[in-house]
């Protein structure tokens, strides 16, 4: 392969978060890096990239393809690399380079993780590579002005001044003696006897994973603590997921404010089960808790990750699991599904068992959930909503439709809403459960801004504001941040769900056969006429579950509508654009032959094609229909009332679509299948086949609500 030798030539600049980490030249077989010395900020020698550095930026992919990113024509609106890539048109940025104006373009790939390519006059001269940790810029020295990397230059915004010191490992003793493992990094340079405030990370996955992402916000000026929780990498006893962490949060949070380099002001990050970390640790009501950024997080184990319902779910929580209990440390390949097959998993007997059976030992988180079957007290302390009256620290919640933990995420905004807290903040986008990273998800396609280059620099804003008292205005912007599919669009509001939104019921009809997507199931704004009163019924066999994939991706679910133990109710195709923002419901009129059995409820957008896309779904059973702490077995036969929330959903549905509503009773890769027994199901026992009905008439009005903008 011809590898540029112009673009070999160029000493490139690499930036992380805004802070400057070194010099990138790509040679012919190989990418050289000159490193910043961490802590004195000073250019150490050039040597060959580590293929374990730590970059997002994909340095070698980069060099690997330098020939085609040098020979593509890059004009017109959209660009076609000879290895597939696609890139679109983005934004321009303009400066001064040596006393001459010059314009850049940026160029957004699509199709896959975003890897964006700044040009000037049809010349590469950077690479961009937004995410969660912190966006990610190569850039030819002298160019940075073109760059995104302008995000960075408000005078409003904590500056990447300094070095980072570390002072090590220390075992913070916990209220009951259990020490965790906790490193401190501070900024190098600082004016010594300066009080700092602090931003706390507790993790299960290593605290050294993510570290040279994270103490970069000691280069802004913050001290940053970052600790494994309990049981995990070098901290002490056992991993009891959940229980501890609002407790454990308190206590480091004592200990750091009595820290000599603390000036008392501590905020919390966290993504997925340290998202539900940092809520939880909310939920203590420490003083000196200021400053919550909680993404895409778990939520309680009755709502999301163990019990989703009042179900016991299956992979997603058993690949998590399984991951966590072959030692301290996080094995990624049983959590990836590589080394533990997940249709092998959710299919194998007993359930206690399946640990032994995956993975060839016992799982003490399994063994201990499979102990309390019922919600108790156990479940209660791990249930971060029912302390909602103690949170008082601003809390920004940031999510995407596409994420499998947003019941986790709905969870909380309904806590912070219900209870009032003045600073809350909610940023919902395009994303999947590692946000900001792509603009085509199983063929769906979003707009080139659906990847944004604030990202990081709206926490740290957050953080700026409510930490060190900058007055930077992100108190003050609309409460509710939010991307509309379908319009492809980012629009705001003064909470979530929407403000303007109206809430509107779409009633179930059918004749009584709207078994499939081939039945006479309906949708419609009016209660079902007589003619479409018709109860319908399905047998569920717990045998022959619905094996779709369970998550929020918008997956087609053309093919398992055609099951007949699937009730389909799709309404008429619109003649205008109609868009559904918030969060949704709905209220079923059902009844089953058996003692307990569970609801699976989705909503979907159905195209002229035929295609129905995902958007929302949820998964309750049915003897907790009045609360978790109040089960009830059902009479068989007897009608109920179920309410049922469904996640928050933007989507604007287009004139000529359709929207339908399903109804069945298993998703088996979400969670076991229900035996309809109402026995223990952890004791496994035998399955039975049940009649479920759902019924909708003037007595029995079964309805979606969705709120309509």
């Amino acid at each position: 392969m011809n590898i540029s030798k112009i673009l070999q030539e160029v000493t490139f600049k690499l930036y992380c978060a805004g802070v400057y980490e070194g010099r990138i030249r790509f040679a012919a077989d190989k990418v050289m890096h000159a490193k910043v010395d961490a802590r004195r900020r000073t250019q150490m020698q050039e040597n060959v990239l580590s293929e374990q550095a730590p970059y997002m930026l994909p340095l070698q992919r980069i060099r690997q393809f330098l020939d085609q990113y040098e020979e593509a024509a890059w004009s017109g609106e959209e660009v076609k690399l000879a290895n597939g890539d696609v890139y679109r048109k983005h934004i321009r940025y303009t400066s001064n380079v040596e006393e001459r104006e010059v314009t850049s373009q940026v160029w957004a790939r699509r199709l896959d993780t975003a890897l964006d390519v700044v040009t000037v006059d049809g010349v590469v001269i950077g690479f961009v590579a937004p995410n969660r940790y912190g966006m990610e810029i190569l850039v030819a020295e002298g160019y940075e002005a073109l760059t995104p990397l302008v995000v960075y230059d408000s005078p409003m915004l904590s500056q990447a001044r300094y070095g980072i010191q570390e002072l090590g490992t220390d075992l913070i003793p916990m209220r009951d003696g259990v020490r965790l493992a906790t490193d401190v990094y501070l900024p190098e340079g600082i004016e010594p006897g300066t009080k700092l405030p602090t931003i706390l990370i507790r993790t299960c996955y290593d605290r050294h994973m993510k570290k040279d992402q994270l103490k970069r916000w000691a280069n802004k000026g913050y001290a940053v603590v970052n600790q494994d929780v309990r049981g995990r990498a070098d901290s002490e006893g056992e991993l009891v997921p959940f229980y501890y962490e609002r407790d454990d949060s308190s206590d480091t949070i004592d200990w750091i404010i009595a820290q000599p380099w603390s000036d008392g002001n501590v905020g919390m990050w966290g993504a997925s089960y340290l998202g539900y970390v940092v809520t939880a640790a909310a939920t203590s009501g420490h003083p000196n808790l200021k400053a919550v950024v909680n993404e895409v997080n778990v939520g309680s184990p009755f709502v999301d990750t163990v019990r989703k319902g009042g179900t016991v779910c299956s992979w997603p929580l058993l690949c998590w699991t399984l991951a966590q209990s072959v030692g301290t440390r996080t094995d990624f390949n049983i959590f990836a599904g590589i080394t533990v097959n997940p249709e092998k998993a959710v299919d194998a007997r007993p359930i206690r068992d399946i640990p032994q059976q995956m993975i060839g030992r016992a799982s003490g988180p399994w063994d201990l959930w499979s102990e309390h079957p019922e919600y108790d007290d156990f479940w209660r302390n791990c249930t971060f909503s029912e302390r909602g009256d103690q949170v008082k620290a601003p809390m920004f919640v940031i999510s995407g439709w596409y994420d499998g933990d947003s019941a986790g995420v709905s969870e909380t905004w309904r806590m912070l809403t219900e209870h009032d807290v003045p600073n809350r903040k909610l940023w919902l986008g395009p994303w999947e459960h590692g946000p900001n990273r792509a603009r085509d998800l199983m063929g769906v396609s979003f707009s080139n801004d659906a990847v944004v280059y604030d990202y990081d620099v709206n926490v740290l804003r957050w953080f700026d504001r409510f930490l060190k008292g900058v007055n930077n205005g992100i108190d003050q912007e609309p409460r509710a941040a939010y991307y509309v599919v379908g319009t492809n669009e980012w629009r705001t509001s003064e909470d979530w769900t929407p403000v303007e939104a109206e809430v509107r019921s779409f009633y179930l009809g059918s004749g009584g056969r709207a078994n499939s997507s081939l039945g006479d199931g309906v949708l419609g704004a009016a209660p079902a006429s007589a003619a479409q009163s018709e109860p319908d019924s399905y047998l569920y066999n717990p045998d022959e579950p619905v094996a779709d994939s369970g998550e929020r991706e918008p997956e087609n679910m053309r093919k398992h509508e055609l099951r007949s133990d699937i009730l389909v109710y799709t309404g008429e195709a619109l003649t205008e654009e109609l868009t559904v923002a918030g969060e949704l419901s709905c209220e079923l009129y059902a009844a089953s032959t058996g003692v307990d059995t569970d609801w699976v409820v989705t909503l979907s957008d159905v195209d002229e094609k035929g295609n129905s896309i995902r958007l929302s779904n949820y998964i309750v059973r049915a003897k907790y229909r009045h609360g978790f702490d109040e089960p009830e077995l059902l009479t068989p036969g007897k009608v109920e009332k179920y309410s049922i929330f469904l996640q928050n959903i933007a989507h604007t549905f287009q004139a000529g679509h359709r929207i339908r509503f399903t109804i069945t009773s298993s998703s088996k890769l979400v969670a076991f299948p229900n035996t309809n027994t109402g026995l223990n199901p952890y004791d496994d026992p035998q399955p039975i086949i049940v009649k479920q009905t759902i019924y909708h008439s003037a007595e029995y009005p079964s309805r979606v609500l969705l709120p309509v903008l």
